[in-house]
């Protein structure tokens, strides 16, 4: 594929706005450094964590492999590693009701697809933990991790964080994680702790305080 194709294919993969090229043109031309360009990342790609790095970047910034874009008075660089995760990003400058303006970045594969249907049950379990259990159980400080997924459809998993030793695990475990599983990935036959909270430092409610 040519430089030209290259180019072509990312500009398809990438929208930025008018009015986004017109805040990055009037930003780079204060900063008065020859050749200074935006830098377009993903950073934790296929993650709940994932989210997009936009920098200013000069040409010694730079690692040499990046897809570059021909903008309105600067060239917009895409990381290499990045191009897959921010294929359909949309760079916009908007303006709010209150009428101030805001710089928003959408990119809608950059946490990735979830596992088709001819996927193994091991890598739609590990999908529904990491995006959309393990979230929801942050907000106490808390993970899970799938230790092993039996041939008969028994799922074994490793409470951490405020979970490791936590009262309410047992809750848990069969009110939440085990009902979103069996739901969500048909094959499940059950969920169970294989965690030793005996061994939690830091639980978000301590098992011999449980109600």
């Amino acid at each position: 594929m040519s430089v030209q194709q290259d180019r072509a294919r990312i500009t398809r993969m990438i929208q930025i706005s008018d009015t986004a090229q017109t805040h990055f043109r009037k930003l780079i031309e204060r900063e008065s450094a020859p050749g200074m360009g935006v830098r377009l990342s993903a950073s934790e790609p296929g993650t709940p964590r994932a989210d997009v790095r936009l920098e200013f970047a000069e040409p010694a910034d730079l690692i040499g492999d990046e897809w570059a874009v021909d903008c309105d008075g600067f060239t917009l660089y895409v990381a290499a590693t990045s191009v897959a995760w921010l294929d359909g990003a949309e760079i916009d400058y908007v303006t709010q009701a209150a009428g101030s303006q805001q710089l928003t970045i959408k990119a809608p594969k950059i946490k990735g697809e979830a596992p088709a249907e001819s996927a193994s049950i091991v890598e739609r379990v590990r999908w529904v933990i990491e995006n959309e259990i393990n979230p929801q159980l942050a907000s106490h400080g808390g993970r899970v991790a799938v230790q092993e997924v039996s041939a008969d459809g028994v799922v074994l998993l490793r409470f951490g964080g405020g979970c490791h030793g936590c009262g309410m695990a047992d809750v848990t475990l069969k009110q939440g994680i085990e009902k979103t599983l069996m739901g969500r990935v048909p094959g499940i036959t059950a969920v169970r702790d294989a965690t030793d909270h005996e061994t939690g430092q830091a639980p978000y409610i301590p098992r011999d305080g449980a109600g």
